[in-house]
């Protein structure tokens, strides 16, 4: 039976989950990871994605859209610029997303223009993956 850590998800709005952890799949700016017990201490940065944690009592996801996650072997811990439970995120919340990103990239210098993209081309994928 594989190992737990402790699994911590706060936005500014609120405190989303604190549970025990078999593993943490973590949309990092540079690629998905996974987090399991024992694993070597990193601090990544996070792209908009669906973060999940799985646990003896099923998986639960998040929608993020970007923040810092700090891993170490007993623990994850993921502060999120904003997090939304799946279950709780609608079409309107991704459009509304979606639209404040088309926004940014609409007035980003040309010189940011291609991150600008990314970011609308991230928060499309998350809500694919969402299921919306």
């Amino acid at each position: 039976m594989a190992g737990t850590l402790q699994f911590d998800l706060v936005s500014p709005e609120r405190r989303l989950a604190s549970l025990a952890a078999t593993e943490v799949q973590i949309p990092g700016a540079d690629g998905d990871m996974t987090a399991m017990e024992g694993h070597s201490p990193t601090i990544t940065t996070l792209r908009p994605g669906i973060l999940r944690a799985v646990s003896a009592a099923g998986t639960k996801a998040f929608a993020v859209t970007g923040g810092f996650a700090e891993i170490t072997a007993t623990g994850v811990s993921v502060l999120a610029e904003r997090a939304i439970p799946v279950e709780e995120a609608t079409g309107a919340v991704f459009d509304d997303l979606v639209a404040e990103a088309r926004a940014l990239a609409a007035a980003a210098p040309a010189d940011d223009r291609d991150q600008a993209e990314k970011l609308v081309n991230d928060m499309l994928a998350m809500r694919v993956a969402a299921g919306h």
